[in-house]
């Protein structure tokens, strides 16, 4: 029996790298069917600004096989990941970028481990084709994150994977609305098991990730995931009543023996700046919690689909099911 494969491909500004990315997924399809697979290509639209809107749907209009949801606007690659699982229908559900650099050529050695029992079969990046900035940036990360993780997150593993249908749905039945979806594809549990790969360079096109986005992605993993901080913040304050202490008897010895002190400002600024700095960086990592406890709070959705198009059908907010005109009629 034919299952489905549904590949979920979030899209920011990928005009530049679209047609080869479908051009390379399409050619996976002989490889595909050998293992009793049919596909379908989930792109999620995260509010692009270039024409990747206009080009996925020129692609669904052309291609069965082609679903675009379009977000009404841009919510973040987690949150477009998210979208894609929610909508995807396959018995089996892959996640990649779409800029090629991850290679549509390695899936059907996940899919292999996935048929052989495998429920999540995920991605370790051997080698990344990136400066040697942002390589460190990753490296450094990735063992913090295991390091203080409340559960144990694989080293250099993204979100470039393959998970069956009860995965997915485990998935997405999660309530938590800022994701951090490579550390709850592990915490959800299943078999899993890895596969190295060599993370290619883009094909083209900008990186939509930033520096900034990499940032706040390694602080919403860290937070999300480790409560280390919160007790980095108390021994902190242990560690200042402790020197607070020993300062005080150390004083209070020079009084009772009538030895000199040394006097000036210099030590009392000293001490000074480093209480406010103890005071000010307990504060900030409160403070990370205690937004992302204000944004789960207010239960806004992770995001927004303004439709869904696929051959023949468009799926609105308002409008599900309205009917699409036949390509190349107005």
């Amino acid at each position: 029996m034919t299952r489905l494969l549904s590949i979920v491909l979030p899209a920011f500004n990928e005009s530049a790298v679209l047609p080869q990315t479908y051009q390379r997924l399409s050619a996976m399809a002989p490889a595909l069917a050998e293992l009793g697979l049919d596909y379908e290509l989930l792109f999620v639209n995260d509010g692009s600004r270039d024409a990747t809107g206009e080009l996925l749907d020129d692609l669904a209009g052309r291609d069965g096989r082609v679903r675009v949801a379009h977000l009404t606007r841009n919510f973040g690659h987690q949150a477009a990941v998210t979208a894609g699982l929610e909508l995807a229908r396959g018995d089996v559900v892959a996640v990649m970028d779409c800029d090629l650099q991850d290679p549509p050529e390695v899936l059907p050695r996940f899919l292999s481990r996935w048929r052989e029992g495998y429920q999540v079969v995920y991605a370790v990046r051997r080698k990344r084709k990136e400066w040697f900035g942002k390589r460190l940036a990753y490296w450094a990360f990735y063992r913090l994150l295991a390091a203080i993780s409340d559960v144990r997150i694989p080293l250099d593993s993204g979100d470039f994977c393959v998970m069956d249908r009860q995965a997915v749905d485990l998935l997405n039945s999660l309530p938590e609305r800022q994701r951090f979806v490579r550390g709850l594809r592990t915490w959800v549990g299943l078999k899993q098991v890895g596969v190295e790969y060599e993370r290619a360079a883009r094909a083209a096109g900008r990186p939509a990730y930033t520096m900034r986005a990499l940032v706040k992605l390694a602080m919403d993993g860290l937070v999300s995931f480790s409560s280390a901080p919160l007790r980095w913040v108390t021994r902190l304050g242990l560690l200042s009543a402790a020197m607070s202490l020993l300062l005080g008897l150390y004083v209070l010895a020079g009084w009772l023996f009538d030895t000199r002190t040394p006097r000036g400002w210099a030590s009392l600024a000293t001490l000074v700046l480093f209480m406010s700095s103890v005071q000010l960086l307990s504060l900030g990592i409160i403070g990370e919690y205690v937004a992302r406890i204000f944004l789960e709070v207010k239960g806004r959705p992770t995001y927004m689909v303004a439709r869904v198009v696929e051959k023949g059908r468009v799926e609105s907010a308002g409008e599900p099911q309205a009917q699409l005109a036949p390509p190349g009629n107005s």
